[in-house]
């Protein structure tokens, strides 16, 4: 990134009906010009807002472990429901993980993205970095953004959602943590001893959770065994 140019995040607790979640705003900015602003695009979008946005999508499955870092934060991460899992984006479905807020004029700069999946008891200086870097890893390399997809993800089965091409988050803390491991982006944006480490004690939490029987379990199948 050039000396001038910076980002912003603005986090925003969200309460639903599984749990709680956190929407990240975010945008670029050059000195006081929002990067993400072009008055010619359809979407009010800039080539840089767009590339940023595939970026984010290319990459979330392999950073996803770090916005979502405990094994409850998967309980609400469950398609159907209210929070994100559907690897889109668009402006004003809801149903997607990506979304931006449709441009009001004179507002400039609001120009935005919102990634709405993360859970709000992640660690915000480690997040904020994988998603930051996700998105200008997308800039660099100038990704293609795919068409936003407006219809309601959450009514589609799926093969109407393979069809489209919408992949879905990793479903658990376990599967989360294997696609960070291998992601070379994420291990250079963490530092070796944060990704080393990070990934270390996630196996450990999971290992412990796995074989730890829950009240759910006695109170299902004790009886009939």
């Amino acid at each position: 990134m050039n000396h001038n140019v910076y980002a912003t995040f603005m986090p925003k607790p969200i309460f639903g009906e599984n749990g709680s979640g956190m929407h990240v705003h975010q945008s670029l900015f050059k000195g006081d010009k929002n990067a993400f602003f072009d008055p010619k695009d359809s979407y009010s979008l800039s080539t840089e807002a767009r590339s940023y946005i595939a970026g984010l999508l290319k990459h979330c499955r392999e950073f996803v472990a770090i916005t979502n870092q405990w094994v409850n934060s998967y309980k609400r991460l469950v398609p159907g429901f209210e929070a994100p899992v559907y690897i889109s984006w668009a402006r004003r479905n809801r149903s997607t993980l990506v979304r931006v807020p449709q441009y009001k004029p004179g507002k400039e700069k609001a120009t935005r993205v919102e990634f709405r999946c993360p859970d709000p008891a992640c660690n915000p200086y480690l997040a904020f970095s994988v998603m930051l870097a996700a998105g200008l890893e997308g800039i660099k390399n100038k990704y293609p953004l795919q068409d936003p997809i407006e219809e309601n993800i959450f009514e589609m089965d799926y093969k109407m959602r393979e069809k489209a091409g919408i992949d879905t988050l990793p479903d658990n803390l376990y599967e989360a943590v294997k696609n960070l491991e291998n992601s070379p982006l994420m291990k250079e944006t963490l530092g070796e001893h944060v990704f080393t480490k990070f990934i270390e004690n996630k196996k450990i939490e999971w290992d412990k959770y796995r074989t730890f029987v829950t009240n759910y379990e006695i109170d299902n199948y004790l009886p009939i065994l």
